[in-house]
């Protein structure tokens, strides 16, 4: 069986037990498969298919050609629709980030097992598809970043829950630098939890065809992971040592204290330690050139327990950051972002204010929702 949408392709294989495997590739190549509201609603359509399918036993999503899985969200239409609209939540942005959040969401408690094939790049939104996974490849080839301070936003999709699941302050350096991981660097802080190389995609659906899949979701899991353990210590390409993983202690030492303290540290940096890591100063100079206000929103991010006295679920996350994100393109600096990178693309972006200039507790004010618990587009989040 085969259907095809505008962006998003959608296969059936049929396995040697007779239960079969949904297939959605993202189909955007030339735009690194960046996702648009029409795939998110797409894919969220048919994965409800699947999960309710008794003959569908797992699912792999993947992008088509050989550079991406998923580059991001597609962020030109909340743009669009939010210009000359300052201080107001558009239509644009609560449809667009609502009905992301609910995908995200679906296949973070989606039963059946979920298969990303993080080769290439993974950035953003694709972030937010792979980390809800239960079974996440990165290969030799992944490049996987959260580099939505530089548009004025923050680390979405759930960011708010798996970056403070990290080693250490890993996560809210990622969050900051918008650093590209390698595919070590994501499978040591977690984004991926298996590690094929990019040529074993055609073995991997081979054995995904032999496995014994039967009806006991529990017994599923434990043959995939199985056979991805097993595929994985045979690679070519080893799986490589993280730079994050080497660098954990430093990263722990700028990374400490309130953001002040922070940016301070990063000004401190011996300049030797920066020329034998250009890694590292690439990553603090995507920091200091980034929106000041959306590093207070990551800063927060990585305190949410503190300011609200417990720690939050995955469901109490998304809720919060749907607040967060709307509140981002209506009051801060999403729209210069956007306009600075993506359409004028000067790089030179004129943000609201300079780190000085922003008053204390200003982050948490974009915490505020627009909406009560009744009518909160989220409410069926549990």
């Amino acid at each position: 069986m085969q259907t095809e949408h505008q962006s998003v392709l959608f296969h059936t294989l049929t396995t040697e037990m007779g239960k079969k495997i949904g297939l959605a590739t993202l189909n955007l190549k030339q735009a690194h498969n960046a996702l648009n509201l029409t795939m998110v609603q797409a894919l969220t359509a048919q994965m409800s298919l699947w999960q309710r399918d008794p003959n569908i036993v797992a699912v792999l999503l993947d992008g088509a050609g050989e550079k991406a899985f998923c580059a991001g969200g597609d962020v030109r239409a909340i743009y669009h629709a939010s210009i000359g609209r300052a201080g107001e939540v558009t239509d644009a942005a609560t449809a667009f980030f609502t009905q992301e959040y609910q995908l995200d969401y679906l296949l973070h408690c989606f039963t059946k097992p979920v298969i990303v094939w993080g080769d290439g790049i993974v950035m953003g939104g694709g972030v937010g598809l792979m980390i809800a996974a239960s079974h996440r490849i990165v290969t030799e080839r992944s490049q996987i970043a959260m580099p939505e301070v530089s548009i004025g936003l923050y680390p979405d999709v759930g960011g708010s829950y798996f970056l403070n699941r990290m080693p250490g302050k890993s996560g809210l350096f990622l969050g900051m630098t918008a650093y590209n991981m390698s595919g070590a660097d994501a499978h040591y802080v977690g984004i991926g939890n298996h590690y094929l190389n990019h040529h074993d995609k055609s073995a991997l659906l081979d054995q995904l065809a032999l496995l014994p899949w039967g009806d006991n979701t529990h017994s599923n899991h434990q043959a995939l992971t199985a056979v991805l353990n097993i595929m994985g210590t045979a690679c070519k390409v080893p799986l490589a040592s993280s730079v994050l993983e080497q660098h954990q202690a430093l990263l722990d030492l700028l990374m400490a204290g309130s953001l002040d303290d922070i940016l301070a540290n990063v000004s401190q940096l011996n300049g030797s330690v920066l020329e034998d890591n250009p890694w590292l100063a690439k990553a603090l100079n995507t920091m200091k050139a980034a929106s000041p206000i959306s590093l207070h929103v990551v800063h927060l991010q990585s305190r949410l327990t503190d300011v609200l006295g417990h720690q939050p679920t995955l469901a109490q996350c998304f809720k919060l950051e749907l607040a967060l994100s709307v509140n981002c393109c209506a009051k801060a600096d999403f729209i210069e972002g956007v306009r600075a990178l993506l359409i004028d693309k000067d790089r030179n972006p004129q943000w609201r204010l300079t780190h000085d200039k922003i008053p204390a507790g200003y982050a948490q004010t974009l915490l505020q929702s627009p909406w009560n618990d009744d009518n909160h587009p989220l409410k069926d989040l549990q």
